[in-house]
């Protein structure tokens, strides 16, 4: 059992999701789903900047030129941080009625794959997908319920994948130079007394971090044969994504929501929605950014 987290901010987030540690610039970014709300944080200077997008947005991602790549609800948008533009570059699942965006991170080679969630989780009409750097789009993963954490092993050589309702990581073979995946197979299993396997980061041993929603914890996994390693408390009942951050990559953000919880669930956990930190020996790898070529 690991420490117990630090609350940096108390946003609180309705649905606090995708964190991820823009290396380059030293600032985390996060959102609240429900509150359609993009966060950027600067820890030096605790300076904590709030944009309201309009809509409800699944995940966030930095450009190489300084830009963000976000998922909205059916869209994915450049925004400028400098003028708060936006600029439609892809539109998905537009004639699927009760899904959206959800989780998401860019590859190795620079490309956006996120998933989308089916809302009411009635059925697993939901995909996992992959934008390329010329925007075009392609369906890599079918018949996903709540796609959620992705990475991809120090290699290069695996593509690690969460859809949220089975409790499992699977893995599939990743190629590169091309951007295909192969081979699907599990790795992990999450049991049901730790909550469901939400966000997901990598660190620079290569085991995984999952955020555990109705866990109220990050556990950390071995991909190579599935065994837990260890669990880090987290004062919020709904965990749901991390991200190695800082200047040494040594400290875990960690984002958590209030959604779906309740009267009580809230007197038990009354940090529930803000965004934490763990101070760790473990560090992970920079995050990888969107490559554009337009």
């Amino acid at each position: 059992m690991g420490q117990p987290a630090e609350l940096i901010i108390d946003t609180p987030s309705m649905l606090g999701e995708g964190c991820i540690w823009d290396y380059k610039r030293q600032r985390l970014l996060f959102v609240d789903i429900e509150k359609c709300m993009l966060y950027i944080y600067h820890p030096e200077t605790k300076d904590l900047r709030q944009i309201n997008v309009g809509q409800r947005i699944g995940t966030v991602v930095p450009t190489q030129d300084g830009k963000l790549m976000v998922a909205l609800e059916k869209s994915v948008v450049v925004l400028d941080p400098a003028t708060e533009s936006l600029e439609t570059v892809a539109e998905i699942e537009t004639d699927v009625p009760g899904n959206r965006f959800n989780d998401g991170k860019c590859d190795p080679a620079g490309r956006f794959w996120v998933g989308t969630v089916v809302e009411d989780m009635s059925e697993p009409r939901a995909g996992l997908y992959r934008i390329d750097s010329d925007y075009s789009v392609k369906k890599m993963v079918a018949g996903v319920t709540n796609s959620n954490g992705i990475v991809w092993s120090l290699d290069h050589t695996k593509l690690y994948y969460i859809d949220t309702p089975k409790r499992r990581v699977v893995s599939f073979d990743y190629d590169l130079a091309s951007g295909n995946i192969e081979n699907r197979r599990p790795v992990i299993d999450v049991p049901e007394s730790m909550g469901y396997p939400d966000g997901m980061t990598i660190d620079a041993e290569g085991k995984l971090w999952i955020a555990l929603f109705e866990g109220a914890a990050v556990s950390r996994w071995d991909p190579d044969g599935g065994r837990l390693i260890d669990s880090y408390p987290i004062p919020a009942k709904n965990v749901t994504s991390c991200a190695f951050g800082g200047e040494n990559l040594d400290e875990l953000y960690v984002t958590t929501a209030r959604f779906l919880m309740t009267t009580e669930d809230l007197k038990a956990y009354p940090q529930s929605g803000g965004l934490f930190r763990l101070k760790l020996i473990t560090k992970g790898i920079p995050c990888f950014e969107f490559k554009r070529i337009k």
